[in-house]
């Protein structure tokens, strides 16, 4: 890729980040601008765009995401208590990065999922 990602300038080691899992496929690090008390990003180390596409191309790696979440919900005290993994996919979805990533979060009661 001639002009990374920021999420694969992260797995480069190019940009710092605050990492709370990594496995052999997947990354996972708190978010800079949290939206709750837990708010952790888990991203494939590998450039995939959305969650279709690495579920599509590669099953194995998408159950590998799934369970690195459910390992920081754990590690951050929200598997009990409840916490919300989150995919944004698609122009509606607010989506900044275009690398695959979910959002676990956590922490504090979240309310609807969709206001108003």
């Amino acid at each position: 890729m001639a002009d990374p990602c920021l999420f694969c300038r992260i797995v480069a080691g190019e940009i710092p980040a605050s990492v709370v899992h990594e496995t052999e496929r997947v990354l996972a690090f708190r978010d800079i601008a949290p939206k709750a008390p837990v708010h952790v990003l888990v991203i494939t180390k590998e450039h995939h765009e959305t969650v279709g596409s690495l579920a599509a191309a590669d099953p194995a790696l998408a159950a590998e995401v799934l369970q690195a979440a459910t390992a920081v919900a754990e590690a951050e005290g929200v598997a009990e208590s409840g916490y919300r993994f989150l995919f944004n996919t698609g122009p509606d979805s607010g989506r900044e990065v275009f690398h695959v990533h979910g959002h676990v979060l956590g922490g504090r009661h979240l309310g609807a999922l969709v206001g108003g």
